[in-house]
This record gives C-alpha cells, structure tokens and sequence, in this order.
C-alpha cells in the first residue's frame, strides 16, 4: 500500500539556499529575541511592582506584553536550533503543540488589543464612572474570555491534525510549526482545515479590528465635542500608544496575507522573512511604543535602572 502513515519527525527548515549564513542571520535574531524578552518583561515587572500602574489601562498592556512574550518563547527554542544547531527534527506532538500556541497567540493578542480599544473608549467617554465600570474583577473577565476564546477557536484544526497520516514530504517551511504548513503535508480530506481557519480570520481579527475602527470613531467624536484644546490634545494623547500598537499588528497581519495570496511567485525567503516580520515586530516594538508615548512607564524604567545607582 502507498500510503505511509509512520510517524518519522518533521523536519524544520531555516533560510533555503543560505544554509552556510545561518549563523550569521541568528545574531540579529538573537538581539531581537533578547530585546523582546527585556521589553516585555520589564513592562511586566513595573506593572507588577508600581503601584501607581495599577489600573485597566496597565492590566490591558500587561496581557498585551504577556502574549509577547508567549509567541517569542514559544517560537525562539526551534528557530535558534535550526540556525545554531542544524538541529531540524521534530516530533509531531511537539509541532502541534507549537502550532497551537502561535496560532492561539496570534487571536489572543487581536483580543487584548479590543480590549485595550474598550478601555479607553470607557474612559474618553465615561470618564466618571471609569473605574466603577472596569473592575478588578471586570478586567479579570475580559481576560479570561479573551483567552477563552482563542484557545478554543483553534483547537478544532489542531485536534484534526492528530488523526491525519502524513505521506508526503516531512519538510515544513519555516523553522517553527505553523498549522497551513502541517496541513499541506497530510494525506487527508483537509476541507475543514482549509476553510475553518478563514472563518475563524474573519469572526475574530476581522470583526475585532472593525469594532476597534468605530469604537475609535466614538472616541474623536467625544474628543472633538471638548471645548478646551489643552484637554482635547490631552485626551487623544492616551490613545496614541493603543493607535501605534493596533497599526503595527494589522500592518504585518495585511502584509503577510498579501504575500501569501498575491505574492506566489516571489522567492521562498521572502515569504520566511515576512512570517519573522509578522512574529517579532510586534512583540518588539510595543514595548518600545509605550516606553517612548507614556510617562508613567517612562518614569518607572527610570526608578527601576536608577535604584541601584541610589543605593550606591
């Protein structure tokens, strides 16, 4: 019988045809990991540790820092192996796991920054009743739903990837596991596969990203209808960081999608250094973006990196 249902590992796949610059390519890989790692985990610290951060807004880009930091562990340990070590096997428990993590990731963070949109359309709007309205309690249930919600969107493609024999080539095209990789591999009825996560796409980013459009929307009309400049500038300047965030997420979201759909004849790395864009820009440059937009994050790395010239 042709059909080969033996479990032999995937194997991951670095930069083709650049296999000798491997190691070369791993040391900017290697300071934007750590730089990620840095960011987001100082931004976790002074949220932790400030108590003047102790509100929505710093809970909001807390989750939103805590997704960064999961999509850049979850896919730094294969990309640094493939490109230090040639080391390309693994086990397909292994890849779906990963698979799941990156792709649940990927919805948890469309979700937070919803969130973080509801968070200031609250507060522009309804600034009296701001922290009524968003609760501890409240904030703690919009971050469980919105966890909710993406790991169980993604675990129906996922599960399906367990039963399906895989008789083609083991070879993935990226150095970490993404499900449109696997699912090209199986030799199966991948209907489901295929459509499922079009409509997950369009349920969930889609639909967050045009709530987030008009919730904006609501906030300039509201901004607009201050008499005083001062307050109106004032207003729309705790908006800017969640605006810089937003743009830069959907920007590399749009990105990668046209190179996918349009971009089929453009050379393989391209498509690689896209889906790197897609997964290190954005948990790279928030923390930058809230470093240099928000005082009370700049002021607390300030206390942080000057507390032990204090105690000297």
């Amino acid at each position: 019988m042709w059909l080969n249902t033996t479990v032999s590992p995937f194997l991951l796949t670095g930069f083709p045809g650049m296999e000798k610059a491997h190691h070369w390519i791993s040391i900017p890989l290697l300071v934007v990991y750590v730089s990620i790692i840095l960011g987001n985990g100082t931004l976790l610290f002074l949220i932790k540790d400030d108590h003047s951060l102790h509100e929505p807004m710093y809970y909001f880009l807390a989750m939103l820092a805590a997704t960064d930091l999961g999509v850049t562990l979850t896919t730094m340990p294969t990309v640094l192996g493939v490109l230090w070590l040639n080391h390309r096997d693994i086990g397909h428990q292994v890849c779906f796991s990963q698979a799941y993590f990156i792709h649940t990731l990927s919805i948890v963070e469309s979700g937070v920054l919803l969130a973080m949109a509801y968070d200031r359309f609250i507060a522009i709007r309804n600034p009296l009743r701001y922290t009524s309205i968003l609760t501890n309690t409240k904030v703690m249930k919009i971050g469980i739903g919105v966890l909710t919600r993406a790991g169980l969107s993604i675990m129906p493609i996922i599960i399906r990837l367990h039963w399906f024999p895989y008789c083609h080539s083991h070879v993935l095209s990226h150095a970490f596991c993404l499900h449109q990789d696997v699912i090209k591999l199986a030799c199966a009825d991948i209907t489901f596969n295929r459509l499922y996560p079009v409509v997950v796409v369009f349920a969930m980013v889609l639909l967050d990203f045009l709530i987030i459009f008009f919730s904006y929307i609501l906030i300039l009309k509201t901004v607009m209808g201050i008499a005083s400049g001062e307050e109106r500038a004032k207003a729309l300047n705790t908006c800017v960081s969640h605006i810089c965030c937003i743009l830069v997420f959907y920007v590399t979201v749009v990105g990668l999608t046209f190179i996918h759909r349009f971009g089929k004849h453009a050379p393989h790395v391209v498509h690689i250094t896209m889906s790197y864009i897609y997964f290190l820009f954005p948990p790279f440059m928030n923390p930058v973006i809230y470093s240099i937009k928000t005082k009370q994050i700049q002021s607390g790395i300030v206390r942080l990196f000057s507390l032990p010239n204090s105690r000297a």
